[in-house]
């Protein structure tokens, strides 16, 4: 099977990409660069032993796509071509509703030009706003997005819901994403933003390895154990494994519409990821408590019945093997 990676060398695209090749997929990849690096796919190469087909350009460019399509036989697509920082967003709400929705629709324009029906779909566990019950099922409501990275994927689940049901032979599925983190057990790949990073494993790591000074930690008054923000982290080969079980739950089911939660099901506070990082590195970390961050909630973890249960997906990495993988990345490999 022939698959259509976009955001290809991205943190959540590359590792997908290893996982992909390593199962006997054959990947073509798109990316921009926006917010990933060309060496990605010598590494893919590196730990796979095989190639992407690649592609550099926008997903909001229509002749890049068409000859995407046109010169390869697509499968299915796996759709990873968004802008992720909270904060950002905020700041940017723009420039994330191009980015994020406009490239989905002119995928979407483009599939359904080359009668493509399978679409696996980024999405993020921000669609349920701040969650009424933890852990979070499937089914909770969605809606009440506390910022517009979050507002964007709801967007587009909901573009999605409605090309099913004017096209009941699509097959959909989108994987709701909570906090993805560490890196490839290689070191070869793992979270390497551009610029200041806006995610905190990162910004740990720099802090570690004193490229950065200090770590903010948003908000100590949250309803919370410590008063810091409770998420559910989830190792990144883990997440790049559910989307291996999502493509094979579309190649069973043909047609239909999807909806899963990825993650580990356990909620972790900041200061929780940060001292086990000081215990499993052996390094200390300096933070310091600042006011909260605009958009952020209180806590946030999945219930992973549905997922276990029709995917077959369960975790495999723990948050000590999180720490140490992304520790280790960031040592041999960020300038």
């Amino acid at each position: 099977m022939k698959i259509l990676v976009t955001g290809c060398c991205g943190y959540i695209g590359g590792h997908t990409c290893v996982e992909l090749l390593n199962n006997g997929y054959e990947v073509i990849g798109l990316d921009n660069f926006s917010n990933s690096k060309k060496d990605v796919l010598d590494k893919i190469k590196i730990i796979t032993g095989k190639e992407i087909k690649f592609y550099e350009g926008n997903m909001l460019n229509s002749d890049i796509l068409r000859s995407i399509f046109s010169e390869n036989k697509i499968d299915a697509v796996i759709d990873f071509a968004a802008y992720k920082a909270v904060g950002e967003s905020v700041k940017k709400p723009v420039e994330y509703y191009i980015n994020n929705v406009s490239s989905v629709l002119n995928l979407l324009n483009i599939m359904k030009e080359y009668n493509v029906k399978s679409l696996i779909f980024s999405s993020s566990a921000t669609v349920y706003g701040t969650p009424e019950v933890v852990p979070i099922k499937e089914t909770a409501k969605t809606g009440n997005t506390t910022n517009p990275y979050g507002t964007s994927k709801l967007f587009v689940e909901q573009i999605l819901k409605d090309v099913y049901k004017a096209d009941n032979t699509m097959n959909i599925c989108i994987l709701r994403y909570f906090n993805p983190i560490g890196a490839h057990e290689s070191g070869l790949i793992g979270e390497d933003p551009n610029g200041i990073p806006a995610n905190l494993m990162p910004y740990i790591c720099k802090v570690a390895t004193g490229k950065l000074e200090c770590l903010s930690v948003f908000g100590n008054d949250y309803d919370t154990k410590d008063g810091t923000g409770v998420r559910d982290y989830v190792h990144v080969v883990d997440l790049a494994r559910g989307h291996i079980k999502a493509l094979e739950k579309l190649n069973k089911e043909k047609e239909g519409l999807f909806i899963y939660n990825l993650g580990t099901g356990i909620g972790y506070s900041v200061l929780d990821l940060i001292n086990t990082f000081e215990r499993v590195n052996n390094i200390k970390i300096n933070y310091k408590i600042v006011d909260r961050r605009p958009g952020d909630i209180a806590e946030c973890y999945t219930d992973t019945t549905k997922a276990k249960e029709e995917l077959g997906f369960t975790c495999k990495y723990n948050l000590d093997d999180m720490v140490r993988s992304a520790y280790n990345y960031e040592k041999k490999n960020v300038k």
